[in-house]
Formats: C-alpha cells, structure tokens, sequence
C-alpha cells in the first residue's frame, strides 16, 4: 500500500525540470525551513530540478515532553549512546518519501536523476531511505545528521545504491547532534564502501555559505551524471 503523499513546497528552476531534489528539514521545523537555500545556488551550474520541500507529519516528541511538533520520528532520549530514535516513525517516513520519488517518476524524472537530501532529522531519513531505495538515486545529501537504526544497516542495505554518492556534513561545534557522532555514521558508511565526502564547518547546528558552495559543487557533479 502507497503511504499518501505528504503536503510540500515545490520550487521548479526551470519549466519542465529533468530532476528533482527531495529535501527534508529538521525537527520542529517545515518545508519552507530550507526554501532560501535555492536562491543561495547558482542555478546556472544545475540542471533544470525541482526542488521538493516536504512537511513532515505531527507528532509527540518524548525528548520535548511529549508536545506535538513537525517530526519524522520520535527521539526517545538525548543519550546518543543509546537507541534514540523511534524505528516504527523511521519506517513510516520513509514509505512517505518513497512516495515522493515515485511521484516525481510519474512526473518524468527517473530515480536516477533524484537527490534525496536533509537537515539533522531529515538528513537522517534521507539516509535511512536512499540506502535502502531499490533503483539508483543520483545521491544523498546529509547534513548536521547520523545514519538511523544503524544497527538494521546491512540486512536492509539496496544493492542498487551501494555506489551512490553521499555528501555529509557537520558542524564542528554542534550542541544538538554532536560532531563526532555524525562523523562515526559517516565513517561507518565509508568503511561500508559507500562513495562519501565528508565536510566539517566553524558553525553550531545550522548552515554556513562555505557549506551551501560545498553543496552546489556536489549537486553540479551528481546532478550531471
């Protein structure tokens, strides 16, 4: 069964896009959190691309004492030692991004052409489901993240996207998802085989414009493959 189609921002570079980008923004916030960056973007590097900014569902979020909030999964605790995150909300978002791709497919554009990319929360699902998407994606953009039920990784791994390009970064002074953390997802990831940039950056849990170059110059490259 398809999960239904989540409500979202939809920003098209050019009419008639040939690719698509799949940004999912962090805890709390929406799909218009991550709008501005397409106007940070030398679009002229880029093919035509439908960025698509979806907004997560409402949930209780134990970590904030059970308020509702925009979340793609639950956090059950601050201890990134532990398991952390709620596994039945990381497998329903990513049935809901599942849908997206399948919808920009129907569109035209093929998985071959989608980035699914994220912040903190959303980079997190990002990871979960293009990892495991059985077509080859363009790529995966992670940032301010760490690689979900990582203890699930390899029985649910896709052959298909054990290739797929994978951009990570991190701020250095993060208080939110430390950087060693996300950096021991990416390490992990990289010793699993996967093609990965890592990038660090002077800044908390945010982005920063040396970071926004970085990702244009990877979107340029994956995004003409």
């Amino acid at each position: 069964m398809t999960a239904a189609l989540l409500p979202a921002v939809e920003i098209s570079t050019a009419p008639q896009p040939t690719h698509a980008v799949i940004w999912m923004h962090g805890l709390g916030a929406d799909g218009h959190d991550f709008e501005p960056v397409v106007d940070e973007l030398d679009l002229d590097r880029l093919p035509p691309t439908r960025f698509v900014f979806p907004h997560a569902p409402e949930r209780a979020v134990t970590i904030n004492g059970g308020y509702v909030m925009r979340a793609w999964y639950d956090i059950l605790t601050t201890d990134f030692s532990g398991r952390r995150e709620d596994a039945a909300g990381v497998v329903e978002s990513a049935a809901q991004v599942e849908a997206l791709i399948a919808r920009e497919n129907a569109r035209g554009i093929p998985d071959s052409r989608i980035v699914l990319a994220g912040f903190s929360q959303g980079g997190a699902i990002a990871l979960y489901t293009a990892l495991r998407h059985p077509q080859r994606l363009a790529g995966v953009l992670a940032l301010s993240t760490y690689l979900p039920l990582a203890d699930r990784f390899a029985a649910g791994a896709a052959a298909a996207n054990r290739d797929v390009p994978i951009f990570m970064a991190h701020g250095v002074a993060d208080p939110v998802v430390p950087h060693d953390f996300g950096r021991r997802s990416a390490d992990f990831l990289a010793a699993a085989g996967y093609p990965l940039a890592w990038r660090s950056y002077r800044m908390e849990h945010s982005l920063c414009l040396d970071e926004i170059r970085d990702i244009e110059d990877w979107l340029a490259r994956v995004l003409a493959a």
